[in-house]
């Protein structure tokens, strides 16, 4: 099986857009105005931008669920990538000798990584 699509919950539609669509450059395919922003991942799969329909506290990381979405770099372009989410105010929060892991507006695991290299 290949992904379909990923999904992701965020209180404030515009500003995870900003994020997902402005930090990395994901093209927009769909928009369904306060419902969710539908980007574009290689191989046809896309990642969806969902509205949040109610309050509630963030997900653990050591808690059962998704840890993180990781979406593939190029080995070379680490240090870019570092230095633009740490630019756009995301720091690298941790690392392997493979994986930056920084986290959305919402507090969402997002991993950049090059593994196998």
């Amino acid at each position: 099986m290949r992904i379909h699509h990923l999904a992701v919950v965020v209180a404030d539609l515009a500003r995870a857009e900003a994020f997902y669509a402005g930090l990395f450059g994901l093209p927009v395919l769909r928009r369904q105005e306060g419902r969710s922003v539908w980007l574009a991942l290689e191989g046809g799969a896309f990642l969806a931008i969902e509205q949040a329909g109610a309050d509630g506290p963030p997900r653990a990381d050591a808690a059962p669920g998704w840890h993180c979405v990781a979406l593939g770099i190029a080995k070379e372009d680490r240090e870019a990538w570092r230095a633009r989410a740490t630019a756009a105010g995301h720091p690298v929060e941790r690392e392997t000798a493979w994986t930056l892991y920084l986290r959305d507006p919402d507090g969402n695991l997002v991993a950049l990584s090059h593994h196998p290299d």
